[in-house]
């Protein structure tokens, strides 16, 4: 399967008043076209900064980011980007918000397609009828949903998750997880996802990438071989369980703490 993001060498420090800070080493990640990566490692050890390479919103100090077959050296239209705040404007309905970026990338679609694009992702996640109301009118999880449709509204290549469930509680998260599942069965993409729950990235990813301590590398790669309807039950398996101890124990190791004897 080919690669459709390849990070290559990357190495990036920022500047700061006492010199420079390194965030990433000689950082190599590959994403085959079509699958899902979960990024996890200890806290401020650079995820975010990855994300921001991909979608070429920074340049690194050394190494080259690749998207598709070619190097990326500025913001690209074909990126889609989620965060943990939802980042909705309250001054426009969800049914705007959700358009939003059509009309950015896609200034000569007219509006009726626009708005069926819309409605149909709505549709998809359970928010039909909430197209005309306000953020401020939809509990913290449906404002998610809506910025998932938008994130893939203009059908980007690549999707890029930061976090984007980490502010909400567990029934909720758990559910989005579930429809995040059925909108890349829906709507296929190429996904970057930067978590910090374990059980996530084992529930969504094609593979786990763990990144050591700063600056960060890879330090270690888990395929995720589970089946692509699975179900909130698979996290209470065996196998799941023992990916979990696995992954938990490369966290400790990218923390500087010896993982547990098992």
């Amino acid at each position: 399967m080919e690669n459709l993001i390849d990070i290559k060498g990357v190495t990036h420090a920022y500047k700061t008043d006492s010199g420079p800070l390194p965030v990433l080493d000689g950082l190599d990640v590959s994403v085959p076209e079509g699958t899902f990566a979960a990024v996890v490692g200890p806290s401020g050890c650079g995820k975010s900064t990855l994300t921001r390479l991909v979608a070429g919103l920074m340049k690194p100090d050394e190494g080259e980011v690749w998207l598709h077959g070619e190097r990326v050296k500025g913001p690209r239209k074909t990126v889609g980007m989620a965060f943990q705040n939802p980042v909705l404007l309250e001054w426009r309905t969800i049914l705007q918000n959700v358009i939003l970026p059509l009309e950015i990338v896609a200034p000569s679609m007219s509006q009726k397609d626009r708005e069926t694009r819309a409605h149909e992702l709505l549709d998809m996640v359970g928010l039909t009828g909430f197209d005309d109301k306000r953020p401020s009118e939809l509990s913290g999880g449906m404002r998610q949903r809506a910025s998932l449709c938008r994130s893939i509204v203009h059908k980007p290549e690549v999707l890029i998750m930061d976090e984007p469930f980490g502010a909400l509680d567990a029934f909720t998260r758990e559910d989005l997880w579930q429809t995040m599942r059925d909108l890349r069965k829906a709507e296929p993409f190429t996904c970057v996802l930067i978590t910090h729950d374990l059980r996530e990235s084992v529930f969504l990813g094609d593979q786990v990438i763990v990144l050591s301590g700063r600056p960060a590398r890879t330090q270690y790669v888990m395929p995720i071989e589970l089946p692509e309807d699975r179900t909130l039950d698979i996290l209470y398996t065996p196998a799941v369980a023992d990916m979990l101890h696995v992954l938990r124990d490369q966290i400790k190791i990218a923390q500087g703490r010896a993982p547990e004897v098992h």
